[in-house]
């Protein structure tokens, strides 16, 4: 062993196989084929007809799947108002935090109480900091023209009364992040190269590391064959710190073929572009998904027209 690594083991198995005249053959993760080395025609042109799910990658490098914010199995039955839902955060985007904590002030349960779809309050909430924060009546509006809520009742400057259209849509009303998770989500689904898909994918890393209650929420993973990527999804400036984690996620559950992706729709600082391109990231940013060319630019970082 002169040069450590892995590299060892793979002369080593090259001296065997010169040796023994083993056939030897290779797998391409680019071109998803296998090449004869040496006495394997049989590997010449094959393709690779392995599909592995999410679970299967975290499963195999020692982790667990939890449950997550969404119920994957019923995701795909809100498909007709993610888009909708997108296309209202793009128009009301540097409002947005006021009016998602606006939800949260007006939907407040007591943690004995089960939580109701139905809310009444006043227009005016308590913010955070000891600000205020205030219904925006056309984004309310908006939310009922869509599907996300319903008998909507405004009395201006006195009441809001509304019914959240269950308590998946309520959660995702009530948290900042959700709308781009999901847009990205049914963009991996619009993309059609992925053959499984999941939103707010948490791993347990017990098996990984051997220590308790270590996880990691990753917003969006979908695989295509024996390749997985790994999304995160970003509303807020992409930071140093964010770029690492995702990529220490991709290698440990992903390996080396594993892909990368981080979507903002916050400008992308030239630094934060630098960093992601050193970890092999790609960029997708705000023009690129109010364009709809994410579908697009996952079927690129995907190599999907090598695989063809």
């Amino acid at each position: 062993d002169v040069t450590g690594g892995t590299d060892a083991a793979l002369f080593a198995s090259g001296m065997f196989c010169q040796e023994t005249k083993a056939s030897a053959f290779t797998y391409s993760r680019k071109k998803n084929r296998f090449y004869d080395i040496q006495n394997a025609p049989f590997a010449e042109d094959r393709p690779c007809e392995l599909q592995y799910s999410v679970e299967d990658f975290f499963v195999m490098t020692g982790g667990k799947l939890r449950k997550g914010r969404v119920d994957n199995r019923t995701l795909r039955g809100y498909l007709d108002i993610i888009d909708p839902f997108f296309a209202l955060y793009c128009q009301f985007r540097r409002m947005w935090n006021s009016q998602i904590v606006f939800m949260q002030r007006i939907s407040q349960n007591r943690s004995d109480e089960p939580i109701s779809l139905y809310v009444e309050g006043a227009p005016e909430q308590k913010g955070d900091h000891g600000g205020r924060v205030y219904a925006n009546y056309r984004f309310l509006k908006r939310l009922q023209a869509i599907g996300m809520i319903s008998n909507l009742r405004i009395k201006p400057d006195v009441s809001v009364s509304f019914r959240f259209r269950d308590e998946q849509v309520r959660y995702w009303l009530r948290d900042v992040g959700s709308v781009l998770e999901l847009y990205m989500y049914k963009a991996c689904l619009d993309a059609g190269v992925f053959n499984d898909c999941i939103s707010s994918a948490v791993v347990d890393w017990d098996e990984a590391v051997g220590e308790e209650n270590v996880y990691n929420e990753i917003d969006v993973v979908a695989t295509r064959g024996v390749i997985p990527l790994f999304i995160s999804c970003k509303t807020c400036e992409v930071r140093t710190e964010a770029l690492n984690e995702l990529a220490v996620l991709a290698d440990r559950f992903g390996g080396k073929g594993a892909k990368a992706a981080i979507a903002t729709t916050e400008p992308c600082r030239a630094a934060a572009r630098h960093r992601a391109a050193q970890l092999g990231i790609t960029v997708i940013d705000l023009e690129e998904l109010q364009s709809g060319q994410a579908p697009a630019r996952l079927q690129v970082i995907m190599h999907v027209k090598d695989c063809l």
